[in-house]
């Protein structure tokens, strides 16, 4: 049963292609939904899937790209949108 999840990635994360290799993962994960950059230097993703799939997500999120610095992930489950794949958003 497909849930959402909002994550909020904190650190330095701008700048360091995590948002391409979030969408690169969630790709390869089966999960849908989006990401951006916030004006405030998090990234904030949309992502919805199976939990299992979500929480490898999750995991991956706190390591990031190898250029990223992650300080920490803030996550919740909020509504299912039913999204079709996986995009970058632009504010």
């Amino acid at each position: 049963m497909p849930i959402a999840f909002e994550i909020t990635i904190k650190g330095k994360v701008q700048g360091v292609f995590y948002r391409a290799s979030t969408r690169d993962k969630a790709t390869e994960l089966g999960i849908s939904g989006w990401c951006m950059n916030l004006d405030n230097g998090d990234v904030l993703i949309h992502a919805e899937g199976e939990r299992v799939d979500l929480n490898a997500l999750l995991l991956w999120c706190k390591v990031g790209p190898p250029k990223a610095k992650v300080d920490q992930v803030l996550n919740r489950e909020t509504e299912l949108k039913n999204y079709s794949g996986f995009r970058i958003k632009r504010a």
